[in-house]
């Protein structure tokens, strides 16, 4: 078919004084996977949430198979055939997995010309759809009881049921694991053959590469680069995305000093944290990594005695946790931030205590330590009125990270910390963690990116069903294939 199957034309956006698109077009054929790539704060999530009925463009077009579409909401776009898989997940964390997958469209039985909701076939339909992304957890499962990585997931399998003819996924990987993503690969190409046109929009440039037939490259709101399949290497899309060529982390050695915290020393998957030092969590998903650090953070029903700089503490509340000197950037964004506050708040809310003079909070002070991180870790834009809310995916991650460092923690909990991060504000990222170790801190991170762990980290531990298998260190060689043997494939 030559009508494409959507178009976006000279689409123009801004929110207040900032200009997020300026002239934007970017089109999808039938039966093609068109990847969207960017720095944080280039656009990608503005155009994604235009095509998705989310927001409405100041000025342009959006146009279905030739026919122009004017969304008003979510709902327009999902009746023009447009799917969306957001990086928000949008579940009902109360109602289980089958419900969830099959909201829009349950199945129903009638009892006396009654329509019920068929349960039974209800939970068929759910593991039959999981199935083909080779999850199978219980149907019936709260979904506020999955971890992250399983919740997207069941979110990319909801998005599959519809029958859409633009499919969008909006860094779709970032919590999976290798079997996972070849899984949805394998669902993307029967989809492709089938005619949908994906739009897929990540940060993982080497997925980008291997899967896209066209790659379009945003750059501070425009449209910077477009290649075909074939046209195109990762450090040409980084080039095109930054202006400057791809830099990497050099990982100095460092020396571990005193043990900052101490978990169970009498079991078998104890954690130990020393000054000085990475230490990486690896395992397949549910080994129970994010389990530890939720643990030691003070926000799993699971305590256990723990000492802390030496001193014994029990840390059942994050407030324990915090006053020990322990900060935790969570997988989810959403649990780390308060979206509807200032930038400039949320960097604040840890410390308040300490910028409080005389019972009064000492504003000037607060500014300027919060200018010093926003420059420090280039949040973007540089405006600490700004909601969190309003902020790229990458920026959040940032302010998050910025409010323990303003804090001044000793011992930093990393979850998936560069998920959704572009290329360069991944290695500033990794730079940032490096830094604080050599400055003293103590870092626990857990990251399904095993390349990841060994850039950044001295030791890694590897975990399967909450028990530590093997503990490798930098100075033995981080072996990729013993590390995948280690975490169980």
């Amino acid at each position: 078919m030559t009508t494409p199957a959507a178009s976006a034309r000279g689409i123009f956006k801004h929110f207040g004084a900032t200009q997020a698109l300026d002239n934007v077009d970017f089109e999808m054929s039938h039966g093609e996977i068109h990847a969207l790539v960017g720095e944080n704060g280039a656009g990608k999530s503005t155009l994604v949430r235009i095509l998705g009925g989310v927001h409405r463009p100041d000025q342009g077009e959006i146009a279905i198979e030739g026919r122009t579409c004017h969304f008003g909401s979510p709902h327009d776009a999902i009746a023009a055939g447009v799917a969306t898989i957001p990086q928000e997940l949008r579940l009902i964390p109360a109602f289980s997995v089958a419900e969830n997958l099959t909201l829009s469209e349950p199945p129903v039985r009638r009892v006396a010309g009654v329509p019920l909701v068929d349960r039974a076939r209800m939970r068929q339909q759910a593991l039959a759809q999981l199935a083909e992304l080779d999850f199978t957890p219980d149907p019936d499962q709260r979904v506020d009881r999955l971890s992250f990585a399983e919740r997207q997931l069941v979110a990319i399998a909801k998005a599959l049921r519809q029958r859409c003819r633009l499919l969008i996924l909006d860094e779709p990987t970032a919590a999976l694991e290798t079997r996972e993503i070849e899984r949805l690969f394998a669902v993307l190409a029967r989809m492709k053959n089938q005619g949908t046109a994906i739009v897929y929009v990540s940060h993982r440039l080497d997925e980008v590469v291997a899967l896209a037939d066209r790659c379009t490259v945003l750059r501070d709101g425009r449209v910077a680069a477009m290649r075909r399949r074939g046209e195109f290497r990762v450090s040409d899309l980084v080039q095109a995305m930054t202006g400057r060529a791809e830099t990497d982390v050099v990982t100095d050695a460092l020396s571990p000093g005193a043990v900052l915290l101490e978990d169970a020393v009498d079991r078998a998957d104890a954690v130990r944290v020393r000054s000085r030092e990475v230490v990486g969590l690896a395992g397949l998903l549910g080994s129970g990594t994010d389990r530890v650090l939720r643990r030691l953070f003070g926000v799993s029903h699971q305590h256990r005695p723990v000492s802390v700089n030496g001193k014994p503490q029990r840390l059942s509340h994050p407030t324990a946790a915090i006053r020990a000197g322990i900060g935790m950037v969570p997988g989810e964004r959403r649990l780390g931030l308060v979206m509807s506050l200032p930038v400039r708040d949320n960097i604040l809310l840890p410390s308040l205590d300490r910028l409080t003079r005389g019972g009064m909070i000492d504003r000037a002070a607060g500014d300027r330590l919060v200018a010093e991180l926003m420059e420090l870790l280039d949040i973007r834009p540089r405006n600490p009125s700004l909601r969190a809310s309003a902020l790229s995916g990458g920026n959040q991650q940032k302010v998050i990270l910025a409010k323990w460092l303003a804090r001044k923690v000793g011992v930093l909990l990393l979850d998936e910390p560069t998920q959704g991060v572009d290329v360069a504000a991944k290695a500033q990222i990794h730079t940032l963690i490096r830094k604080f170790a050599a400055d003293g801190g103590g870092v626990l991170v857990s990251s399904s990116d095993l390349a990841e762990l060994t850039r950044i980290c001295d030791s890694i531990w590897t975990l399967h069903q909450g028990t530590i298998t093997a503990r490798i260190s930098r100075v033995e060689g981080f072996d990729e294939k013993r590390l995948h043997a280690a975490i169980g494939g």
